[in-house]
């Protein structure tokens, strides 16, 4: 009896892991589901990338051209895409770093295998501090190759994982669709943030010259040859059953947190009763789904002072008696409210020790950890809320309605915004024994700047003097690297804005204008 179970589970195990081995060979999916058909197809994988991302809204594929990811651009090119091409990788997803700030679509940069990849990674984690959703494909070797010293192949995943929401290497031509769907959903939900996918190149060439590629010109001979050739010969069949097949390449569903009623409702109550309350807005209020313009109308029907930081700059228009860009910190410690909407206390609010631990604090921020960032140490929020910035601010305002801050408040700070102006502009009128003062061109360049024109602040202390001095004219009319106060995001940033707004004049704005950063504090 114990020798039947023993050989029932040995005969048992033998046939999981046949049938194991089947799966991971693609044998399973080629008899029971696909075929390989078309042999001689001149269709690509590459033509399924552009077809997901023309079904996304991606007009633009920023990249510096190589042959691992050709097919790709061909196909978007052909499809109406234009395929935008820069000088450095980095410069290309700066662009679409930009394109997807000013759009609310997804920035797309698509860069060769290997070095064409490494080049990206400051600009890849300047995205993801900055919260932007943005799409980074890459080549890769022939999926027999990697690992065996193919050109260019090195461990590409490794190297994205930690700056990307979500990283995938695509195994076969059937899995592009899924594949390029879930990872452009994943960019926009929640904290939207970049996201990396892996082109081998066997998976984006026609079957015919991939076919070509895994021949055996001297096969070994004898049982060992037969196997070498079948499983080549199996591999490549796996490569492209199913690639054909119709497959839905509409968007999927992106999930956005949002306040519940009941947080809301005590942020309307804490609202009401505080007489001198302060909003801090952050770039997080400007991601869609809410219109900036709605976020405009709700911020000036609350009628509470408003420091706008980041993406925020602008919302308010040029000269909003809402807008305060002077003396912040003293006004946070005079608040006994401060809502920080998608504001996070790290180094710009000093880790929140600039907040008044009597204000009521209501902090609203999709990410948790920027949310409760150093609030074990500098300050604690009475209402926390993971959810979107922008959509809480209307259904705040909505539950306010008919109520004001009191006018003394926001008047009080603006006289004294208007004291301070007038000394910094008096900074900004000395002359200097040597180069242009950086105060002084900020302003010129603010004077003469068109209406409808984007101010693209690229820089360290510069970047800080402009947005003091600046005023954007509009929503989404401000660009600066974000938290990471990356140098050398001007001209990716710059192109990618022009693109978006062709009808706008790009001001762009860089310490090296004036022959060092030193005197633009």
């Amino acid at each position: 009896m114990e020798i039947a179970i023993a050989l029932g589970c040995s005969v048992g195990f033998t046939f999981g892991g046949l049938v194991f081995v089947a799966y991971k060979l693609g044998l399973l999916y080629q008899l029971f589901l696909h075929k390989v058909s078309h042999f001689c197809s001149p269709r690509h994988g590459g033509e399924s990338v552009a077809e997901v991302l023309r079904a996304h809204g991606v007009k633009f594929v920023f990249t510096l051209v190589g042959g691992h990811i050709s097919p790709i651009l061909v196909a978007c090119e052909k499809l109406g895409i234009r395929i935008v091409d820069t000088r450095h990788e980095a410069t290309a997803v700066f662009a679409a770093d930009a394109v997807a700030r000013l759009s609310g679509t997804v920035g797309v940069a698509a860069v060769t295998a290997g070095p064409g990849l490494t080049n990206t990674v400051t600009a890849v984690k300047n995205a993801q501090m900055a919260e932007s959703p943005l799409l980074l494909i890459g080549g890769a070797a022939a999926t027999l190759l990697q690992g065996r010293g193919a050109l260019q192949d090195i461990d590409q995943m490794s190297l994205f994982k930690p700056l990307c929401k979500f990283c995938a290497s695509v195994r076969s031509v059937r899995e592009i669709v899924p594949t390029m769907r879930k990872a452009l959903a994943i960019a926009q939900s929640g904290t939207p943030g970049p996201v990396f996918i892996e082109f081998p190149i066997d998976t984006l060439y026609p079957f015919h010259l991939v076919s070509k590629e895994f021949g055996v010109k001297n096969p070994p001979k004898g049982l060992m040859g037969k196997v070498v050739t079948w499983y080549l010969h199996n591999h490549l069949k796996n490569l492209f059953a199913g690639a054909w097949e119709t497959r839905d390449v509409s968007p999927l569903p992106v999930h956005i947190p949002q306040a519940t009623d009941d947080q809301v409702q005590k942020c309307i109550e804490l609202v009401s009763r505080a007489k001198k309350p302060v909003i801090l807005l952050g770039s997080q209020a400007t991601l869609p789904p809410t219109p900036t313009d709605d976020i405009r109308v709700a911020l000036e029907s609350l009628g509470i002072p408003c420091f706008l930081g980041g993406m925020s700059r602008g919302m308010l228009g040029r000269n909003s008696p809402l807008h305060i860009r002077q003396n912040r910190k003293c006004a946070l410690m005079d608040a006994d409210l401060v809502l920080l909407a998608g504001t996070v206390c790290d180094f710009r609010l000093s880790y929140g020790r600039v907040l008044n631990r009597r204000s009521k604090i209501i902090a609203v921020n999709r990410d948790k950890t920027q949310l409760l960032k150093n609030s074990d140490m500098f300050w604690k929020p009475n209402v926390a809320i993971q959810g979107d910035a922008g959509s809480f601010l209307l259904r705040l305002s909505k539950g306010l309605m008919g109520h004001k801050c009191p006018e003394d408040w926001p008047q009080r700070l603006k006289a004294g915004e208007v004291t301070k102006e007038k000394a910094n502009r008096g900074k900004a009128d000395e002359k200097t024994d040597c180069h242009l003062n950086p105060l002084s061109v900020l302003h010129r360049v603010d004077e003469l700047m068109a209406d409808d024109s984007i101010i693209v602040a690229d820089g360290g202390d510069f970047v800080g003097s402009a947005a003091y001095i600046m005023r954007p004219r509009g929503p989404l009319r401000w660009l600066d690297p974000g938290a990471f106060g990356t140098l050398g995001v001007g001209g990716g940033f710059a192109l990618g804005a022009k693109l978006c707004r062709p009808e706008s004049e790009v001001q762009q704005g860089h310490p090296h204008w004036l022959q060092g950063r030193g005197q633009a504090g």
